[in-house]
Order: C-alpha cells, then sequence, then structure tokens
C-alpha cells in the first residue's frame, strides 16, 4: 500500500486545523488559511489582505485591527463549486471573469480556488490514511492468528509442541507466499505512488508523430546484450480514422482506483507464474490442434475466484499455453511488449490498435522491472467477418529471482462490482521469458479469455472455438516468424537483379517499407470498432467496403481511399494456396492489374517463413513500365499473409540507396489464409482478398456510386480467377505439387 508520510509537520498542522473547523463552519465557505502544494499563502482572508493599511499609513505603537473573515454568499459558492468541477486550476482570466460575476475581488477567488483544492486533497489523503488503516488492523489480525496458531500447534507423532520445521510443507508454503505478497504489494505501490495524481501519459500529448513511428527498431532487434531503457510515455497505433479517438474514450483510473490496480496487477503475476510451471491435470492436451487448454473444473480448484471474480454470465471461456525458443535475446523481447508501438508492430496481424492510456510505474533500476501501465488494445482476425476483441487491461512486467521474466495482462472492470467491458475480457495472460545461453528466449505464451463470439459469421466459428484464431499457437508462432524474419534479414539475405541494395542502408529501408505495407494491410482488414463495413450483396460473395480520407500522411497519397474485402472458403490446404499466390509465375493467372503481362523477380530477400520479393511487370502497356510492385508473403502453423503494393521505380531506387522510407505512398492490396477449423477437420482454408484503390485525389472529393461499382467489380473478377485457377482443375501442377 502507499507510504503513511504523505505530508511534512507544517502541512499536517494546517490539514488537522482544517479538519477541526470543519465541523463548525460550512466545508464550502472556503475563505480561509493556506495554500495548496504549487503556492503558499499567509492565513489570512482575502479581505483582509486588501483592506489592511500600507506601512505608511500604519501607527507604529498601535497593533492592528484585527478584521473578521469575509463569508461568501450560498450563490457564490454553488458557482464557484460548479467551476470548480469543470476547472481547479483556473487562469488570470477566468478568475476575472469569476470575480466579476460573483461581485468579487479576483484575490478572493484566487483563496477560494486555492483552499478548495487543498481540502480535497486532505480529503483524498484522510480516505488514503482509512485505506492504510484497514489494511494494517487486517495483517496485524492476522499475524495474531499465525502466532495463536504456533503456540497451540502439537507434534503429530509425540503430541508435544511442534517446531516450525515440524508443520505441514503446505502451511510453510503459505506463510511464505502471503509475506512475499504483501511485500511485493507494498513495493509496487510504492514505486506507483510517486505517479498518483500524474495526468494521463499518451502520444496525444507526448508523441504527436506516434503513429507514424510504430516500426520496430530493425538495429536493436537482433542484439544479444545492452539494457534497454524504459519508455514512461503511450503511444497509439492503428491507422484507420477514427481509431485513437476511440481509444482515447476510455477511462484514465482514478487515485483511488490505484491501489486496487496493483493489488489486481500482482495477483495476476501469481496466477500467470503458476500457470507456466504447472503441468497436468490443470493443462490437456487438446487432440484437435495439438495445443494445451486448461481443464476448467481444475483451474477453479486450484485458483479460486478472486481479482475478475468467477465466470461472467453469456461469456465463454477460451484458454491454451504454448512454447518455443525464439531467436531474440530477452531483453529486447522485454522492451518491446512493454512499448506500445513495438508490440503492436510485432503483432500486427493480431494487434489492430492500442494505447497505453496510463504508467503507473516504470520500473527500476533502469529496465522494466516493476513497470506497470494502463492500456487498451484492440485484437484481431485478418477478415471483416470477424468482430474484433476490444480489452481494457493492466500490464505488469516483473524479473524473477531465478533470472525468468514475465509479463501478464489482466482486464480491469467498470466498477467494484464486477461489470463486464464490452463482450471480452482477459485473466490472466501474457508470456514467461527465459534466458538461453546461445542469446535466444524460450518463451512461454499462455491466453486464457472470456468471449462472447456469438456475432461471428459461420466459416470462422470452427477456427475462432478452437482457439487458433486468438490463442497461444497464433501469438507464439506469430513472435518467431517476426523474430526470425528481424535475425535474418539484418544479418544478410539472397538479392538478384540490377534493383538489389547490396548496402545494409538499402535493406533496412527496403525492410521498413515492407513493415509498413503490411501494417497497413493488417488494419485496414479486419472488423474493427474504429470503422464500420458496409456490405455489398453480389450473387457470388458478400463484399464488404469502407471509406477514408487521407490528407497530411506522407506514406499514403492523398485523397479518398476506398478499402474492399470479402472472406470465402476453399477446399484446399492453406500451404497449397498461399504457395500459388506467392508465386511470380502464376500471378498473370489472377492479377487484374498485370493485363496478363509476365512478372519478373528482380530483387528478393528471404528466410523459411517470410519472403520479401520487388516485382516487374512486363507489360505491353508502357504507360506502366516505371512502375514495380512490392511483395511480403509469410507463413507460419497460424496462417499466411500475400502482401503487396505497386511503387514508383524511381521512389524505390531511392529507398534502396538508403533513403527513407516513410515518404513512399504505399496503397497494399493482398490475401489472408488462415485454415477453416483445426487441422484434424476437412483441412480447407479460409481465404480473404482486399484491395485499397485511391478514388479522387481532390480535397473535396467525394465518393462516387461509379467507384463502389468499379471496386466491387475489381474484387469479384479476382475471386472468381482465383477459384477458376485452384479449383476447376485439381490436378493443376500448382495445385499438385506446389514450389
Amino acid at each position: 500500500m502507499f507510504p503513511t508520510n504523505l505530508f511534512d509537520s507544517h502541512q499536517q498542522h494546517l490539514l488537522l486545523d482544517m479538519s477541526s473547523s470543519s465541523h463548525n463552519n460550512n466545508e464550502s465557505d472556503l475563505g480561509i488559511r493556506t495554500g495548496d502544494d504549487d503556492e503558499f499563502f499567509d492565513i489570512k482572508s482575502a479581505t483582509e489582505i486588501m483592506d489592511a493599511p500600507s506601512g505608511d499609513e500604519q501607527d507604529p505603537n498601535q497593533r492592528p485591527k484585527k478584521k473578521g473573515y469575509h463569508r461568501h454568499t450560498q450563490h457564490q459558492i454553488q458557482e464557484m463549486e460548479a467551476f470548480f468541477k469543470q476547472c481547479p486550476h483556473p487562469d488570470d482570466k477566468q478568475r476575472k471573469e469569476l470575480s466579476r460575476e460573483l461581485g468579487l475581488e479576483p484575490l478572493q477567488v484566487k483563496f477560494w480556488f486555492q483552499n478548495k483544492r487543498t481540502q480535497m486533497k486532505a480529503q483524498h489523503e484522510r480516505h488514503e490514511n482509512a485505506i492504510l488503516k484497514a489494511e494494517n488492523e487486517k495483517l496485524r489480525a492476522e499475524n495474531s492468528r499465525y502466532k495463536e496458531a504456533l503456540s497451540n500447534a502439537t507434534c503429530p507423532n509425540c503430541g508435544g509442541p511442534a517446531a516450525l520445521g515440524e508443520m505441514s510443507f503446505d502451511e510453510q508454503h503459505l506463510r511464505i507466499e502471503n509475506a512475499r505478497l504483501k511485500q511485493e504489494i507494498d513495493r509496487i505501490s510504492a514505486i506507483a505512488a510517486k505517479y498518483v495524481g500524474r495526468p494521463v501519459t499518451s502520444s496525444h500529448n507526448n508523441n504527436p508523430m506516434a503513429s507514424h513511428s510504430r516500426s520496430l527498431d530493425l538495429g536493436v532487434g537482433i542484439s544479444y546484450g545492452g539494457g534497454a531503457q524504459p519508455s514512461a510515455g503511450g503511444g497509439m497505433v492503428g491507422e484507420m480514422y477514427g481509431g485513437s479517438e476511440l481509444l482515447r474514450s476510455l477511462p484514465v483510473p482514478c487515485d483511488s482506483e490505484k491501489p486496487r490496480i496493483v493489488e489486481l496487477a500482482v495477483a495476476a503475476m501469481e496466477e500467470l507464474t503458476r500457470l507456466g510451471q504447472v503441468g497436468d491435470p490443470l493443462w490437456v492436451q487438446s487432440n484437435q490442434h495439438s495445443t494445451e487448454i486448461l481443464n476448467e473444473d481444475e483451474y477453479l480448484r486450484t485458483f479460486p475466484p478472486r481479482g475478475l471474480g468467477p465466470k461472467a454470465l453469456g461469456l465463454r471461456s477460451e484458454s491454451s499455453r504454448e512454447s518455443a525458443v525464439v531467436m531474440m535475446n530477452h531483453t529486447k523481447l522485454v522492451e518491446i511488449l512493454m512499448d506500445v508501438n513495438q508490440w503492436s508492430t510485432m503483432f500486427c496481424g493480431i494487434v489492430s490498435r492500442a494505447l497505453t492510456l496510463e504508467v503507473l510505474s516504470t520500473g527500476v533500476a533502469g529496465n522494466y522491472n516493476g513497470a506497470l501501465q494502463v492500456m487498451s488494445a484492440e485484437f484481431q482476425v485478418a477478415s471483416p467477418l470477424v468482430a474484433s476483441r476490444e480489452n481494457y487491461f493492466v500490464r505488469y512486467c516483473k524479473e524473477h529471482p531465478d533470472g525468468r521474466w514475465a509479463v501478464v495482462d489482466v482486464s480491469l472492470e467498470n466498477d467494484n462490482n464486477g461489470k463486464v467491458r464490452g463482450s471480452s475480457r482477459r485473466r490472466p495472460s501474457g508470456c514467461i521469458i527465459e534466458e538461453l545461453p546461445n542469446g535466444y528466449s524460450k518463451v512461454t505464451w499462455i491466453e486464457h479469455v472470456e468471449v462472447d463470439d456469438t456475432a461471428v459469421h459461420t466459416i470462422y466459428k470452427p477456427l475462432v472455438k478452437c482457439g487458433l484464431a486468438f490463442g497461444a499457437k497464433r501469438w507464439i508462432a506469430t513472435l518467431q516468424r517476426q523474430c526470425e524474419r528481424l535475425a535474418s534479414y539484418i544479418g544478410g539475405g539472397g538479392g538478384a537483379g540490377e534493383l538489389c541494395g547490396t548496402s545494409s542502408e538499402g535493406r533496412r529501408s527496403m525492410l521498413k517499407l515492407a513493415e509498413r505495407m503490411v501494417m497497413s494491410f493488417c488494419t485496414g482488414v479486419g472488423a474493427s470498432t474504429a470503422h464500420a463495413w458496409t456490405t455489398l450483396s453480389s450473387d457470388m460473395d458478400d463484399v464488404r467496403v469502407m471509406t477514408r480520407k487521407s490528407m497530411d500522411d506522407p506514406g499514403r497519397p492523398p485523397g479518398i481511399v476506398l478499402c474492399a474485402a470479402t472472406s470465402f472458403s476453399l477446399p484446399l490446404p492453406p500451404n497449397t494456396l498461399f504457395h500459388f499466390l506467392r508465386d511470380q509465375n502464376s500471378r498473370n493467372q489472377w492479377d487484374i492489374l498485370s493485363n496478363g503481362g509476365l512478372v519478373q523477380e528482380i530483387a528478393h530477400i528471404s528466410t523459411a517463413s517470410n519472403s520479401l520479393s520487388l516485382l516487374r511487370v512486363n507489360s505491353v502497356n508502357s504507360s506502366q513500365s516505371n512502375m514495380l510492385i512490392l511483395q511480403e508473403s509469410c507463413s507460419d502453423c497460424s496462417g499466411s499473409y500475400v502482401v503487396y503494393a505497386p511503387v514508383d521505380m524511381v521512389a524505390m531506387n531511392v529507398v534502396l540507396s538508403g533513403g527513407d522510407p516513410d515518404y513512399v505512398a504505399l496503397l497494399p492490396s493482398g490475401f489472408a489464409i488462415l485454415p477453416d477449423g483445426p487441422p484434424a477437420s476437412s483441412g480447407g482454408s479460409l481465404l480473404t482478398v482486399a484491395f485499397q484503390i485511391l478514388v479522387d485525389s481532390a480535397p473535396t472529393a467525394k465518393l462516387s456510386l461509379g467507384s463502389v461499382a468499379t471496386v466491387n467489380t475489381l474484387i469479384k473478377c479476382t475471386v472468381e480467377r482465383i477459384k477458376a485457377a485452384v479449383i476447376s482443375d485439381h490436378h493443376h501442377p500448382l495445385i499438385s505439387q506446389p514450389t
């Protein structure tokens, strides 16, 4: 809990004086005594100060006449009370306006607000002290019970007094755990106390360019040494119009809630640590998708309801655990998880939008040990047919005595009555990171959520219900693939062709450009609350469209951009479909914009699960001779992506020479390929096809029905071509034997 020495002796006397006088005087009559933490004034009323004679007028032998305190009228008090609720710190102009309206002197108004702030602070401190006193009494009572139990304990063998070492293992363990948890709560609370009352920390206040700086630090991404410096600021990510306003509308925790948040985070860390260590019967192997899932009955016996309380009515439990070795140093991995921009970039296919609402603690000793932050995020599947899951939660990072690190998330509720926020909430979820001698890290990922997924489209229900859409397997597979991408790409990759950048700066610029392209595709294809899809019914598949304006983003062409997407199932394995769509030799079978021309790869960087290519279309249309296609394809056990965007040849040469890639305009399109359920099912695919088209570059442009019809036709023709190529001839060489 928070420390009790919150004031110096002078302030304590003033608070006691104020407390005693409040019984006799109206609490709202604040034309008295002291200043607040910003300014200090003599204990006189404003009237007394203004009416006091000057030094020249005073008789040195005459004692100054004591004047009575000025009492405000009820109307004046009510008006200033109402204004105080809106603005506790009025400026000179506001004070003069109030004094004019209420018939007071500006100095009287100034003193009233100072004293009101002091009174509110005193009330808050009395409340905090009451909580501390109750907690202290609780601990004293608990300590007395332990002493009594020890004094009455007997040895089960001889019947004599029991020594400490003769107590049961469970009793010793509980006592040790109780003491450890209390110490941890005290330590974290002491850190958090320094931040009580500080304003919300977000990219809106501290980092106006946060939306343009989501890129991972590629130069540090594979570092196997060095310390991470925590960032006290927050960040907002998510590129769709209106996303930041939605996330910022969430409440920032008030001071009275922070002790409860600290206790909830500490309890969640304890639960996550135990969930990572315990095996059967708490965790059982799923026969559907080779992932460990929680035995709910055993979970309730092991972890009695606390913190979040019992499972909310109408929500379905979804849990999974997965472990893997990743190609990244544990220090850098912790830094990525605790930095909202790097975290959402690393998991851009899962995290569509994220925001740090407030940092309660930045950690100690120059790292993230003890870091505590309140966050909001949306988690998505790459399809407009699956609603995103929005969570409001606290994230807590801790280094354990054995050297392991853990990062845990747990949802926060609307109030102490346990009212659920939205349609999903996170029970203790996160990861445990263990350093390995070779500079890699072993990561155990745990996802435990409660959701209402009744609105999920029929074709995606098997994927969501088996846990592959949002579960630990997808998080750990994405982490492995991204760490491999960073390590291999920076370490060097294959390249060929006239535009291949041979310098490390050129390779970095190309990778950052591709990173932004994939992020833009992922944030624009899901069903986020930041934007609404409009359904265009057709004779084949439902096409979803939405629009946004882009005027000031140097990474996008200015004007109205139309996004269109559709999702459907195919009776083909995801790997077969992925190889068909990524192969430049089969591109002319589905890519309408290539006009049937041959596509040639002129540069590439590749790893086992990622491939970045620069393509040139040899089209008969001379107007397209200066256009290239940047394409990134990636695949893991949870799904695959093929994302591409046309780029100007001149701009691409600048990038490959090490130039700034942020000013290359991109409108990415592409495909997201997911399994249609667990591996034991039919083995089919769920394919999402998405396009982004610039409708009009004029600042005052408006969307026309003709533009919607054009993009609808484009996406329908692309889907028809893909189906014709991969289904009509099942013995097609590209399908029977993928390259």
